[in-house]
């Protein structure tokens, strides 16, 4: 009995893992894709401002405007800090 348990965990955490490889395999293409991103990989920030950049760089945050808008928001204050 504790077999088949385990057994049905193990393929259900394989399961979850292939499913999180499949959504973030085509999370990449989408952006690769992205009209924001250059040919060279690099994110084109001509017309950002010096608060989006700043927010970009040290915190990895795209711009509202450029995460579309079935996207989670993400909170505006700073866990952790320097």
């Amino acid at each position: 009995m504790i077999k088949k348990y385990k057994d049905f965990m193990v393929l259900g955490v394989l399961v979850l893992i292939l499913a999180a490889v499949i959504l973030q395999s085509f999370q990449i293409n989408s952006l690769k894709s992205s009209k924001t991103v250059s040919n060279s990989g690099q994110i084109d920030m001509s017309g950002w401002s010096a608060d989006e950049k700043m927010m970009y760089e040290h915190h990895g945050t795209l711009p509202t405007r450029l995460q579309g808008s079935n996207s989670v928001s993400q909170s505006t204050g700073m866990v952790g800090g320097c």
